[in-house]
């Protein structure tokens, strides 16, 4: 019933007749620096979430070359730091947030560059859509960064990188640099002007360490806040989605819908999120597959990983390519439809939604 109603329409809506005493309690209200609620409830609590945040499509075809222009222009050092790209949702009034709570940025690195090291309160990772060429340093150990691969930088790890090759490369960073500063709790601090191992070997000591399908090393066996595994590769992810798709031509549950096969990478000490703050995950849907409509508080973000295909934002259809992002604010319907094979990158809030117990979600039809 409430669905129908709002803090405007009901019946005992709060709307006294102005008088001069009404005019002078107000501007006592004002003068002391405060709001009675009575006339904000609408903004401070409504029926469902009113994101300011819209959705929004960003082209690759687009964000690309202006990467490689700020390549061309912008010198990478001390300072400005990294050649990164926010990704500024249209309404947010101009700040390089992609959703209040996450950002998105498109980074580049020119050949032979090393970006330098620094470390920040702030959970970060980096995803490749295309090309090679380029360790991250965390901590001092060397991580391969290739197409497909979900690298992790979380909080208050000295990370910087470097190209080893003659030829530029671009990826995608993940933040959760708005919900920090909206919470005040960050930190930065600067490492080394270069990198601290300018090593390039094809596995991290972290991966040596930890990426043994169900085996866990007996020297630590401490659960840690995130994940201890540097990069999460490709051909791990794409053999996982494949199978499920072969399960399901079987008859067996391994999807999360008809067509839809979908993996989430995970902390490999707890099972949970790879960060405390941000949720990634891969999808893979048939050719011809349309998802099923959903809403769910909070936000994410995808990435086009290959193929073509089509999302439709609260009832609005973008045609998507490879390396393609779009927004999905909270509590917008979405759903997918893929043309040929369909796989994208996802990234979303929901750590910070389920922990704090607001998460909700609607599928099916219309949502």
């Amino acid at each position: 019933m409430t669905r129908d109603l709002d803090h405007d329409t009901v019946d005992h809506a709060m709307q006294p007749e102005d008088s001069p005493e009404l005019r002078a309690l107000y501007q006592g209200f004002k003068d002391n620096h405060l709001n009675p609620l009575w006339t904000q409830t609408g903004d401070l609590m409504p029926v469902h979430p009113k994101p300011k945040a819209v959705p929004h499509v960003w082209k690759w075809s687009t964000l690309l070359p202006l990467a490689e222009k700020s390549g061309e222009l912008i010198p990478v050092g001390r300072g400005g730091e990294r050649r990164a790209i926010g990704l500024a949702n249209p309404g947010l009034g101009g700040q390089a947030y992609v959703s209040p709570t996450l950002w998105a940025a498109i980074q580049y690195l020119g050949p032979r560059e090393t970006a330098p090291e620094h470390r920040h309160s702030q959970n970060a990772f980096r995803f490749v859509v295309e090309g090679a060429g380029v360790w991250t340093v965390v901590n001092g150990d060397p991580v391969r960064m290739s197409r497909g691969d979900l690298l992790l930088t979380p909080g208050w790890n000295f990370h910087g990188h470097h190209n080893d090759t003659d030829q530029p490369m671009a990826w995608i960073d993940g933040l959760d640099i708005p919900f920090s500063q909206q919470m005040d709790v960050g930190f930065f601090e600067f490492g080394s002007d270069r990198v601290t191992d300018y090593a390039t070997p094809n596995y991290s000591r972290g991966e040596r360490l930890w990426c043994h399908p169900g085996l866990r090393p007996l020297s630590q066996l401490q659960d840690t806040v995130s994940s201890p595994i540097g990069a999460y590769r490709w051909e791990f992810t794409d053999r996982a989605l494949t199978e499920q798709l072969l399960l399901e031509e079987e008859g067996q549950p391994a999807t999360v819908e008809q067509g839809h096969a979908a993996i989430r990478y995970v902390n490999p000490t707890t099972g949970g999120d790879v960060m405390p703050t941000i949720r990634c995950q891969f999808h893979r849907l048939r050719a011809g597959t349309d998802s099923q409509v959903r809403r769910e508080v909070g936000s994410s973000v995808f990435q086009v990983f290959e193929g073509e295909g089509a999302v439709v934002l609260d009832g609005k259809t973008t045609r998507l390519e490879k390396g393609d992002m779009f927004v999905v604010p909270s509590w917008v319907p979405w759903t997918l439809q893929a043309e040929g094979q369909f796989d994208l990158f996802r990234f979303s809030d929901a750590p910070i939604m389920e922990r704090l117990h607001f998460m909700r979600s609607q599928t099916g039809p219309g949502a």
